[in-house]
């Protein structure tokens, strides 16, 4: 739980500078429209997993329609996708939470043209553990 928040506190805002930014009138190049997933509402917290791991960071933003908490409802998502693929288990401490948060931020701030995916799979991968073997 403590891994959630912290990892949702830094999320949240790297996702507030991030919208800041977008909506400053930057130009950037014409991306492809990206429609928020039709399920998308505040009890709907699960996306299409094939949806979601090829979205870029722009585009998981625009599938949560541009909603903050529906964005790290995705990322939460991939992460558990991610330690599940790689036999790994999150540490649910806070410092495993804030150091997940501070990866995914610094990497979705520099490319938002990034899989979303990669950069969450990398923060798993280091902050990942393989689980314990309990003596029987």
């Amino acid at each position: 739980m403590k891994v959630r928040l912290i990892l949702a506190v830094s999320l949240l805002a790297a996702t507030s500078l991030w919208m800041q930014r977008s909506n400053a009138g930057a130009s950037t190049p014409q991306r492809p429209e990206v429609a928020a997933h039709p399920q998308t509402d505040p009890s709907d917290k699960i996306y299409p997993i094939d949806q979601i791991v090829t979205a870029t960071v722009h585009d998981a933003w625009l599938l949560s329609g541009k909603n903050e908490e529906a964005f790290f409802d995705i990322v939460e998502q991939l992460a558990q996708f991610s330690a599940q693929k790689r036999g790994l288990v999150l540490p649910d401490t806070a410092a495993a939470g804030r150091q997940m948060g501070v990866l995914i931020k610094t990497r979705a701030k520099a490319d938002h043209d990034q899989l979303l995916y990669a950069i969450v799979d990398q923060a798993v991968r280091t902050i990942g553990q393989k689980p314990s073997v309990s003596a029987k």
